[in-house]
C-alpha cells in the first residue's frame, strides 16, 4: 500500500489546486455543461446518425462503438467495485463536489473512458475531425476533476480503459 501513497498525495494536492480558488463556482458551471456531453446520450445519437447518413462507414462506426462499450462496461464496473476508491469529497473536507455522481466510487472515470473510447472511434472512422475528438474527451475528463468527483489518476486510467477498448473493438472488426 505504501507504493500508492505518493500517487494518492499527488491526486489530493492536484484536486486541491483545481478546486480551491475563487472562481470555482463559475468553473463548475462550465464544467457541468462539458461533462454533460459525456453522459452517454450523445454517443448513441452519433452512432445512429453516422449509420443513417453514411451507411458503410457509419455501420462500422456503430458496430465498433457497440463492441467497444460491450468490452468497456464490464471492465469499468469490475474495476470500480474492486478498487472501491472513495471520491475526493469523501477523502477530504477541503474538497467540494459540485454534482452528485452516478455511482459511489471514483476509479476509473466512466465519463472519461467513454469519451476517449469515442474519440478513438471518431479518429479511426472519421479522421477528418483531426484532434477535436481528443480535445473534447480531454475536456470531459478534466471537467470531472473540476466538478470534484474524480482525481487525476481516475481520469488517466479511464482514458486508458476507453482507448484500449476502442482499439480492441476496431481490431476485432478488422479481423486482426
Amino acid at each position: 500500500m505504501k507504493t500508492i501513497q505518493p500517487i494518492a498525495r499527488f491526486d489530493l494536492a492536484f484536486s486541491l489546486f483545481c478546486l480551491q480558488h475563487r472562481f470555482n463556482l463559475p468553473v463548475a458551471r462550465i464544467s457541468k455543461a462539458i461533462s454533460h456531453t459525456g453522459d452517454g446520450h450523445l454517443y448513441a445519437v452519433m452512432g445512429l446518425l453516422a449509420w443513417l447518413f453514411e451507411p458503410r462507414t457509419g455501420q462500422y462506426f456503430l458496430l465498433a462503438g457497440l463492441l467497444a462499450f460491450l468490452l468497456e462496461l464490464p471492465i469499468y464496473w469490475l474495476a470500480k467495485n474492486s478498487f472501491k476508491r472513495r471520491r475526493p469529497a469523501q477523502i477530504s473536507h477541503l474538497l467540494t463536489s459540485f454534482i452528485t455522481p452516478s455511482d459511489q466510487y471514483s476509479l476509473p472515470s466512466g465519463h472519461t473512458a467513454a469519451a476517449f473510447l469515442m474519440a478513438v472511434l471518431l479518429q479511426n472512422y472519421y479522421p477528418e475531425f483531426g484532434l477535436l475528438p481528443f480535445i473534447w474527451a480531454g475536456l470531459i475528463g478534466f471537467s470531472r476533476i473540476l466538478l470534484g468527483v474524480h482525481f487525476l489518476t481516475d481520469i488517466v486510467l479511464g482514458a486508458a480503459l476507453g482507448i484500449s477498448c476502442a482499439i480492441a473493438a476496431i481490431n476485432i472488426l478488422a479481423g486482426g
